[in-house]
C-alpha cells in the first residue's frame, strides 16, 4: 500500500489569557462547582481584545508541529485548518498559516464544520 499522507508531527497553542469559573461566577448566577460537575471545565483560554487571532494560534501550532516532525515548511504539500472562528471570511486561516510559516508551494484552505471541523479536516 502506498502512503499518501500522514501525520509527522503535532503542535498546539492556546491564548495566554485565562478565564476561570470563579471569574464567570462574578457576573453570572453560577459557581465553579456547578460548572465543573456538568462540564468538567475549570477554565477557558481567551484571545486578547485586539491583535490575537485564530491565524496567530494556528501558526504557532504549525511551527511547533514542524519542529516536532523535524521538517521545514518546504516539505509540506498543503495546509488544512479546521476552525469555526476564522479571522476573516477571506483570506482563509489556512492561507495565512501557509504564508506565516514560509510555505511557498502547495495549497491551503479551511474546513468550517463547527464541533466536527477537526475530524472533517483530518479526513480530508
Amino acid at each position: 500500500m502506498v502512503t499518501r499522507s500522514y501525520i509527522a508531527g503535532c503542535g498546539s497553542a492556546l491564548p495566554e489569557n485565562k478565564l476561570t469559573n470563579e471569574e464567570i461566577a462574578k457576573f453570572l448566577d453560577t459557581s465553579d462547582e456547578w460548572i465543573r460537575e456538568r462540564t468538567g471545565i475549570r477554565q477557558r483560554h481567551r484571545v486578547k481584545e485586539t491583535g490575537e487571532y485564530t491565524s496567530h494560534l494556528a501558526t504557532e501550532a504549525a511551527k511547533k508541529a514542524l519542529d516536532h516532525a523535524g521538517m521545514s515548511a518546504d516539505e509540506l504539500d498543503f495546509v488544512i485548518v479546521g476552525t469555526a472562528s476564522p479571522d476573516h471570511t477571506f483570506p482563509s486561516v489556512g492561507t495565512q498559516v501557509q504564508a506565516n510559516i514560509g510555505m511557498k508551494k502547495g495549497f491551503a484552505f479551511d474546513v468550517q464544520a463547527a464541533c466536527s471541523g477537526f475530524l472533517y479536516a483530518l479526513s480530508v
